[in-house]
């Protein structure tokens, strides 16, 4: 199979905190959970990573295959071992707890990216967290965004900022010099009013259309979200859901709105697609567990949409 969409960097292992303190076993990542989201919305989806050579590597390759996701380029490492992070739940909000230092993700090289496999996609996908998990991965992303730039593959960067991985100013540098190179970003609020420093969504939309971007899908949470392009703009309103763990709904939203682009949508029905695929992947806990069908999202579609 020669994906449509190649998604690069760590997949983990989830442990999530349910109402009654027990911990539901999972799967996360955020490059990871695109890959997942966009083929159960029927695109032709990839991945690109190390795992170790360990039952939690097994437990990823076995899930990759089930969702129809292509692992074929994922490396084993038997010198180190697979990423995995908890969920828990407060007022605030969900809260990470990582484990992650050494993975086999993060001693991912250039050497070791399947330039073919990146060359022959039309989206590559990436983001911020593919890039902060060490200076080896960092390096083997620019690689692929090189090697798609020059294949006429189109790039999409999340930002995903993860403080904890790497200090802000740091952060924006390298996040930026990829946003430049980008077809597609897709950037959240959250992020941006760090990166960019102002929370205003129309700025935040020009900002990355400034930096090179054709395509801007910025995510809002419990807002929606607003797609900008150089000619048009539009916001999305939120969808009404029983929303309990928001684990992984930008995830969702990238994994959809890309799905749609390949599938021959503009980017603002990509966007409203996407907008009620989020919403609907925060019905369940979990990051990938909750993830829609289409049937499902073009259910809520319908009722939004006739109201």
């Amino acid at each position: 199979m020669t994906p449509d969409i190649v998604c690069m960097g760590e997949p983990m292992l989830e442990f999530n905190e349910r109402p009654d303190g027990s911990y539901l076993r999972g799967f996360g990542g955020d490059t990871s959970n695109v890959a997942i989201a966009a083929a159960r919305q029927g695109a032709r989806a990839g991945y690109v990573s190390a795992l170790g050579a360990d039952v939690f590597g097994d437990a990823f390759a076995e899930l990759w295959q089930q969702e129809g996701v292509d692992c074929s380029q994922v490396l084993r490492r038997s010198d180190a071992s697979t990423g995995i992070y908890f969920v828990s739940h407060d007022a605030r909000g969900h809260h990470f707890t990582y484990y992650r230092a050494g993975s086999a993700a993060s001693r991912y090289t250039p050497e070791e990216l399947p330039a073919d496999y990146v060359a022959r996609a039309k989206i590559l996908q990436l983001s911020g967290i593919s890039q902060a998990i060490g200076q080896a991965p960092r390096e083997a992303c620019f690689r692929a965004i090189e090697i798609a730039r020059r294949s006429g593959v189109q790039v999409a960067y999340d930002t995903n900022l993860r403080l904890r991985l790497w200090p802000l100013e740091a952060a924006r540098e390298v996040i930026h010099l990829a946003m430049a190179q980008a077809d597609i970003a897709l950037p959240s609020l959250d992020d941006a009013t760090q990166l960019v420093g102002t929370d205003d969504p129309s700025k935040i939309a020009d900002f990355y259309l400034g930096l090179g971007p054709k395509i801007v899908a910025l995510k809002l949470g419990k807002d929606g979200a607003l797609i900008a392009t150089r000619e048009r703009r539009e916001r999305l309103a939120p969808m009404k859901v029983e929303a309990v763990d928001a684990t992984g709904a930008g995830d969702t939203f990238d994994g959809a709105f890309l799905a749609r682009l390949v599938a021959g949508d503009d980017p603002f029905a990509a966007g409203r697609y996407a907008n009620a695929a989020a919403a609907l992947s925060t019905t369940g806990y979990g990051a990938v567990a909750p993830i829609p069908r289409p049937d499902a999202v073009r259910r809520l579609l319908a009722t939004a949409y006739s109201q």
